[in-house]
């Protein structure tokens, strides 16, 4: 039988060894946590270190994770190739796979970046979602795993801790469990000193199955784990711990959090533990046990191997976790697309990606909508049903007043694999989602953030909801792709190139106010480098206009009227900056041409000298908006056609004086 203590004890000294070696690090978790990350691998967790990505692997989260070298230390114990002792013993390091907080690199056990905390609890409620949807439409034959998370006091302390735990209840999604560090400290200190409620009331009133265990009792940490198996509501283990337990000058202190280690601190600990090793030496009978906990694993594995051969879901299930587009996929676009160039009347943007996505539903079921409680205003669910504690088929997550969860959510659902996650609310919320579109762009997971009323044209509902600095801050976030479509073909285009990209986030800026219908239907095939001529004149020009989403129709109103001046314009519709910044110099150069230049856009200026020079000008917004109907305030804050023919007549006088 594994010898639980010592396999815990050697996460404690692999832990004080990697920080000792860095000069830096957090302790605190991987001293305190040790014998309940042993329990979990020992007795319970379902994954097989010699095939990482198998699909119906239990995930591990680290959500507190500065607490980083506990998972370090048990992924090497447990045999992950890509984490031998040498990458321990560059913990910290440039380029090492032991960052100070994990990074996702599933491929040696890492299965998320966490570090901000909650964004880790909150990503493994989206994995949860993920496993409940996989599992009803293949079967428990090929999805029936568990997802478990490490948890720390500042994961139920940040806003989004309580969104999880509230919205998970709801959902019953009962192979979920949260492993609670309950050891009362924070960096401040004692956890009293800013918290006073009972946080397992919290859950309980949320509907969690609770239990209360000594975190170093092994096996009391083993019963609760299969008391949570056995229960159909998600589980929160309270483990009340020690932290730095080993270390008698730090433990149950505030300096066990991450105060600065010594050489006696290790001395000290290895004779606490009864551990005579040299540093980064593991004796073998402790690999022994640890790697004897993979034999489970392995043989779910082969097992599973056998059902998903004989399965008929197999060509799906595969499809769906290589993240590739059906057969039909070109048919299926020129099918959206079409619809979209029928399009007659004018139509807000929001809405036309409602009919894209609506349209998507029954060729591309992977797709898993996301939205905050706004089903009539974004209209992204229709005929899709909603996802439910009695309805795991649905597509559709009613989550509520929930962004800052909403976002990490569906990044989970992206990390876990198998289905494409949409995330929809407006995008004067993103902020609330900031944290965890970063995340996803420093992951590079291939989420849609798909995010309404984008500018003034919000009108009355006020400056407050009248995003104007928000596309600047999103376009200068590394790995991010901006689109901001100015019709529904433009919309059905972008669309297109999203659920296309895998390997990264894409954010779309849709309008609340209504579109021209059909700008030009050669657009689909432009989108894709970002920006593109829309109208260009058949002699020299005098000026180019530049616009992104419905101010590219004022544009386009504008050129008619300086062509009947005798002014030879063109107008270039930007959907994509990134797009357009990864094309050619020399096709930059066609479209905008060393002209004078215009831009358009209801926002602030900032980033726009990217295309524009000293000499060219800018038409959009020097402040917040204000409360009215959208068309006074265009006119009101001067982004209108007229202003355009204005400013574009003046360039060009100023250019021939």
């Amino acid at each position: 039988m594994a010898d639980l203590k010592k396999m815990a004890n050697g996460i404690r000294m692999l832990a004080i060894d990697a920080i000792l070696n860095a000069g830096e690090g957090h302790q605190g978790v991987p001293l305190g946590m040790a014998e309940i990350a042993a329990v979990l691998y020992a007795r319970h967790l379902k994954a097989d270190p010699a095939a990482p990505l198998w699909p119906d692997r239990d995930r591990v989260v680290l959500s507190n994770g500065h607490g980083s070298m506990l998972l370090y230390a048990v992924l090497h114990l447990s045999g992950y190739a890509q984490m031998p002792i040498g990458a321990l013993k560059s913990f910290r390091r440039l380029g090492s796979v032991c960052a100070g907080h994990p990074e996702m690199e599933q491929q040696a056990g890492i299965e998320i970046t966490t570090g901000l905390l909650g964004q880790g609890i909150a990503s493994a409620v989206g994995m949860a979602i993920a496993e409940a949807r996989l599992s009803a439409r293949f079967g428990p034959g090929l999805v029936d795993h568990r997802t478990w998370a490490f948890v720390g006091d500042g994961c139920l302390q940040e806003g989004m801790g309580q969104e999880a735990v509230s919205l998970a209840g709801h959902l019953g999604l009962g192979k979920l469990t949260f492993l609670w560090d309950d050891n009362h400290i924070t960096d401040d200190g004692d956890t009293a000193l800013s918290i006073s409620e009972d946080v397992a009331a919290r859950f309980r009133a949320a509907d969690w199955q609770v239990a209360a265990v000594d975190g170093h009792d092994v096996e009391a940490v083993s019963a609760a784990i299969d008391a949570a198996g056995d229960d159909p509501r998600p589980s929160l283990i309270a483990c009340r711990t020690t932290i730095a337990r080993g270390i008698p000058r730090l433990e149950g202190q505030r300096g066990g959090h991450s105060a600065p280690l010594c050489a006696e601190d290790r001395m000290a600990a290895a004779r606490r533990l009864d551990w005579p090793y040299p540093a980064f030496e593991v004796p073998e009978d402790v690999y022994a046990d640890w790697r004897a906990t993979i034999e489970r694993g392995q043989a779910a594995r082969t097992q599973w191997e056998a059902r998903r051969t004989a399965s008929s879901h197999a060509p799906a299930f595969a499809r769906w976790q290589e993240l590739t587009l059906p057969d039909v996929w070109p048919r299926l676009m020129v099918d959206v697309l079409a619809q979209a160039q029928s399009q007659e009347k004018p139509l807000p943007t929001i809405d036309a990606s409602g009919q894209v996505c609506d349209a998507l539903a029954r060729d591309l079921p992977e797709i898993m909508v996301l939205c905050a409680d706004l089903e009539a205003p974004t209209n992204h669910k229709r005929r899709r049903q909603a996802f439910s504690a009695e309805n795991r088929n649905g597509s559709y997550v009613h989550c509520g007043v929930r962004e800052h969860l909403m976002g990490a959510m569906a990044n989970g659902i992206a990390a876990h694999g198998g289905l494409r996650p949409v995330n929809v609310t407006y995008l004067a919320f993103a902020d609330y989602e900031r944290a965890a579109l970063r995340m996803a762009a420093l992951m590079g997971l291939p989420v849609i953030f798909v995010f309404s009323h984008d500018s003034i044209g919000v009108g009355s509902n006020g400056p407050t909801h009248q995003p104007v600095e928000i596309l600047a801050s999103f376009r200068a976030m590394p790995g991010m792709t901006v689109f901001r479509p100015a019709d529904g073909v433009e919309t059905a285009a972008c669309w297109r190139i999203a659920l296309e990209k895998t390997d990264g986030p894409s954010l779309l800026a849709l309008s609340r106010q209504p579109a021209y219908p059909v700008l030009n239907e050669q657009v689909p095939s432009r989108c894709g480098r970002g920006a593109y001529l829309l109208r260009q004149p058949e002699k020299p020009r005098d000026a180019t206009i530049i616009a992104t989403g419905t101010e590219v129709a004022l544009a386009v109103a504008a050129e008619k009227e300086l062509a009947a001046q005798g002014l030879a314009v063109a107008v270039v519709s930007m959907p994509s900056w990134e797009l357009f910044e990864a094309q050619h110099p020399a096709y930059q150069a066609q479209v905008l041409d060393s002209a004078p230049r215009v831009a358009i856009e209801a926002a602030l200026r900032f980033g726009w000298n990217r295309w524009l020079r000293e000499t060219d000008a800018f038409i959009g917004m020097t402040g917040f908006g204000a409360s009215d109907k959208a068309e006074v305030l265009y006119e009101h804050f001067g982004i209108t056609s007229r202003r355009i023919v204005e400013t574009v007549t003046e360039l060009c006088r100023k250019r021939t004086a």
